[in-house]
């Protein structure tokens, strides 16, 4: 779809969030699991624009990093706990100190980062408003091709403050594998996705909520999958059947956590990243990501296949945000020890167990 149909399809649907009338675009949709398509589609009618108004409240907007080579500052999430837990996709957005969540109600909350599972490209984060609406994930229903849906989500960043975000109608139309790492689209994640008739996954949109027409929270909006070979694009959601274990790991602190500052428990021969033969960007900045510059030939990194322009985001099962924490994260581990590192390539997400040789580690 080009783009201006894009922004009429938005503008179309756009309509019923304003108020039009629902039988304009169908009648409201089915209890999940009852029935056949067609039959689910005639039963439990309940108004579009009440549907809308009851879950805009628990859609987000995150800002963040972003703003250089054509990347977007932006994102969507979802509310998910009456605390102020905000699930989100994990991307260049996040890594940043200075996170900010907007809700519909227009106020402006910073947002604290709990942690992430980069294979399933989702985080956590929490901000301090209580009593907030919120999806519960335990109840979201698994649902069949042929449901019709709802997404919602901040697609080109068209709200920025009270303003609603965007709503787009449309139909589950497969249910199926993401076998990203061995097919075209080039993505971590590789398990079970809600193929989409609706254009959904655009700049802003990954976080989103993908509800069906009474309201019920089913999949989180992807990120932008582009098949390399066609340049065409994948309209998918996530089901949150995948993700919620991992975000109960991260709210409980066991899952890809960033690691609290605490003066003890650094060893007395750690591992440093020169040791295996990676030579980071120049730390010139607070955050500096911590992309690989250049890797000495020889190497433990070198031999276990790092290249160049990798971007390292997990030492074991902690998130390291910048050239400082990778270091600081590598002084909590001995230099006999193997590491495992979490890099991000293009992409996809890669795994390298990696070991200081001897003589490197004779001279620590």
């Amino acid at each position: 779809m080009s783009q201006p149909l894009r922004w009429i399809a938005v503008w179309a649907l756009g309509a019923v969030a304003a108020g039009l009338p629902a039988r304009a675009f169908g009648d409201a949709g089915p209890p999940a699991g009852a029935g056949p398509p067609a039959a689910r589609e005639s039963a439990g009618a309940t108004a579009l624009v009440d549907t809308i108004a009851r879950v805009q409240p628990k859609v987000v907007k995150i800002y963040g990093a972003g703003g250089y080579r054509g990347m977007e500052a932006y994102q969507s999430g979802i509310l998910i706990s009456p605390q102020g837990h905000v699930l989100t996709a994990w991307s260049y957005v996040l890594d940043t100190e200075e996170i900010g969540v907007t809700l519909s109600d227009g106020r402006k909350l910073q947002g604290k980062l709990l942690g992430a599972d980069p294979r399933l490209e989702i985080a956590v984060l929490k901000i301090e408003a209580a009593g907030v609406p919120w999806f519960e994930l335990s109840k979201a229903p698994a649902v069949e091709p042929g449901t019709r849906v709802l997404a919602l989500s901040n697609l080109f960043g068209v709200a920025v403050g009270s303003e609603p975000v965007s709503v787009q109608h449309g139909t589950i139309a497969a249910k199926t594998r993401l076998a990203a790492r061995r097919g075209v689209f080039e993505t971590p994640y590789r398990g079970t996705v809600y193929v989409l008739d609706a254009v959904t996954n655009n700049p802003g949109a990954a976080g989103g909520a993908l509800v069906t027409r009474r309201g019920e929270l089913v999949a989180l909006l992807g990120k932008e999958v582009r098949n390399t070979l066609n340049n065409t694009w994948l309209n998918y959601a996530v089901p949150i059947a995948e993700l919620r274990e991992s975000v109960e790991q991260i709210r409980a602190g066991k899952l890809a956590t960033l690691r609290p500052d605490e003066p003890a428990g650094k060893v007395a021969r750690p591992h440093s990243i020169e040791g295996f033969g990676i030579v980071l960007v120049p730390d010139v900045v607070e955050r500096t990501p911590p992309f690989v510059d250049r890797v000495v030939e020889g190497s433990p990194a070198a031999a276990a296949g790092i290249l160049p322009d990798d971007l390292v985001v997990l030492v074991g099962e902690h998130l390291v945000p910048s050239c400082k924490a990778l270091r600081e994260e590598l002084q909590h581990i001995d230099a006999d020890e193997k590491v495992k590192l979490t890099v991000l390539r293009a992409e996809e997400m890669l795994e390298f167990v990696l070991q200081a040789s001897l003589s490197d580690r004779k001279t620590l």
